[in-house]
């Protein structure tokens, strides 16, 4: 399996953005540990039989798990079939479920 990690420009300014804003006190430690997580979060391209475990473990169909990735549900049914890999935030938030759980992206 191949891991990306992304080094977005775009990023890189929204983190230094958050960190000015937790200086100044507007974001919480608690958050700003989340916000830093989120940024340095590695991704590894993930198979169909991977984004169907995730999905069918946390007992939701591909419309429900689609709403939560806020994509359509042919786009579930394609990584699912293999006949599309997710990118961008989605294989963020596929890591991000696979690591913590659904109820991390609630």
């Amino acid at each position: 399996m191949t891991t990306t990690k992304s080094n977005s420009r775009i990023l890189s300014e929204m983190h230094e953005t958050a960190r000015g804003l937790h200086a100044a006190g507007l974001i919480d430690k608690r958050r700003m540990h989340e916000f830093d997580a989120l940024c340095h979060l590695d991704v590894e391209e993930m198979p169909p039989e991977k984004i169907r475990a995730l999905r069918e473990t946390a007992h939701v169909s591909q419309a429900v798990f689609a709403a939560i990735l806020n994509t359509s549900v042919s786009t579930v049914q394609k990584w699912e079939i293999g006949e599309k890999k997710p990118s961008g935030p989605s294989v963020k938030l596929l890591t991000l479920i696979d690591r913590k759980g659904l109820e991390a992206v609630l």
